[in-house]
């Protein structure tokens, strides 16, 4: 009987973690390519249904793709999505962060979620009715932020990628220079792209 147990205990984590695999629908998971590696991300449509419909839109149109990451502060966060000002094949250094896509504005899904470690959630201006298209990924718990932006995904796989993207100045909120982008954004099976077709 101990034999089995012990053979139990050893195979439980990956009994635990095909489980957890299995019950991710593919079509509600976001896969970004960074130059280190893949970054899976769960979509919490429930909690922020219109949120996570917009981040699909621009990502199955292919927006994302080559998207850079403008804002980065250490300890905190890494902000991109910026699908108007912030592709680095025509990167505006001056205007990064001040773009949108050409969809209106979103109506805020303030929840009951956490700003925690591999957090996704919106970035806006100071009207709480502004997020447009570009998001951050929190590095570590950010709880000031927790009801005042919009959490709409969390990452579940290949965070260690994202604390490797290259950080920006802490003399100047943040401002990346040469920063890394999202090399390729897509929605679960990975469907190609609108724009890649």
């Amino acid at each position: 009987m101990k034999k089995y147990f012990a053979l139990f205990v050893f195979l439980l984590p990956f009994i635990m973690s095909e489980a957890k695999t299995e019950k991710i629908d593919p079509e509600n998971t976001l896969i970004i390519e960074l130059k280190d590696g893949k970054v899976v991300i769960e979509f919490f449509d429930k909690d922020a249904p219109n949120h996570v419909a917009r981040i699909k839109e621009l990502a199955n149109e292919g927006l994302y793709d080559g998207v850079v990451f403008h804002r980065v502060i250490e300890g905190f966060m890494a902000q991109t999505g910026d699908v108007e000002f912030g592709n680095s094949k025509d990167f505006s250094e001056r205007r990064v962060g001040t773009g949108g896509s050409d969809l209106p504005d979103l109506k805020e899904e303030f929840n009951e979620r956490k700003h925690v470690k591999g957090t996704c959630s919106m970035a806006r201006s100071s009207n709480p009715d502004s997020a447009n298209s570009q998001f951050f990924i929190c590095f570590d718990d950010a709880s000031f932020l927790d009801g005042q932006y919009t959490v709409w995904g969390q990452v579940i796989e290949g965070m260690e990628h994202v604390d490797k993207i290259k950080l920006g100045s802490s003399s100047d909120n943040g401002s990346v220079d040469n920063p890394d982008k999202m090399i390729k954004v897509s929605v679960g099976s990975a469907k190609k792209s609108k724009k890649a077709e």
